[in-house]
């Protein structure tokens, strides 16, 4: 088991973590947070347990040293809708005028 000031820090950062995300998105049902699976090994937890009341550990293959917080919502359509807008915006307008040299084209000849 790890050392118990670990476990408690961990903890108070996914209670965090957990608030911060329910804040900003009130309408998505947080289940669970994603961690590495060596950090949950390494923490002497379990993939499954129930960490805080109604958020259970899964191990997800991400990164180690960072939790990911689970939920039933959907970030990556407001993401998608973004990039649309970018993408029709650019597509729309010419920002640029196409370079030309004056005078006629340079003669180019290989170093043989």
């Amino acid at each position: 088991m790890a050392d118990p000031s670990k476990i408690a820090i961990l903890l108070q950062q996914v209670a965090m973590g957990v608030n911060a995300h329910d804040r900003e998105n009130p309408d998505h049902h947080t289940w669970g947070i994603g961690m590495a699976h060596f950090d949950i090994e390494r923490l002497g937890l379990e993939e499954g347990e129930q960490i805080l009341p109604g958020i259970v550990l899964q191990a997800d293959g991400g990164v180690t040293g960072a939790f990911r917080v689970l939920c039933d919502g959907d970030h990556d359509a407001e993401l998608e809708e973004a990039e649309e807008e970018v993408v029709d915006a650019v597509a729309e307008q010419e920002l640029a005028q196409p370079l030309q040299a004056p005078g006629p084209a340079p003669r180019v000849t290989p170093p043989f």
